[in-house]
């Protein structure tokens, strides 16, 4: 099997394009700020308004209005090691995590450094 150093930093085999785990690292890599939510989950309300907040306009994918959402949902879990799948934030292609590594990342002041290198926020 061929492995190859994913965008994120992750170990991952050669997939094909229907694989969710690729699927989601190519969503993940089209914008700065990327969120994988579930449209009526309150973590993802709450990480989705911290991020306008500052200004920063992520790109959104609702798993639940994806018909291969529950895919990319799984792979995700997979992909953090947890049991719930969202919010997942994506800044420059690079896995970020969920609501707790955004927040931390958020108050020990090395997010605003990772929007600005991405692009995603320009003061």
């Amino acid at each position: 099997m061929h492995y190859q150093m994913g965008s994120w930093g992750s170990y991952m085999s050669s997939r094909s394009v229907s694989d969710p785990l690729e699927r989601v690292e190519r969503l993940a890599s089209e914008n700065a700020v990327v969120i994988f939510s579930i449209s009526s989950c309150c973590m993802c309300h709450a990480i989705k308004r911290l991020f306008c907040g500052m200004g920063v306009n992520p790109t959104v994918h609702e798993l639940d209005e994806d018909p291969r959402g529950k895919e990319m949902e799984k792979a995700l879990m997979r992909l953090l090691g947890t049991s719930s799948a969202v919010p997942v934030v994506f800044i420059g292609g690079k896995l970020v995590g969920s609501m707790d590594r955004v927040m931390a990342s958020h108050i020990n002041g090395t997010l605003v450094p990772l929007l600005k290198d991405a692009g995603a926020l320009w003061l």
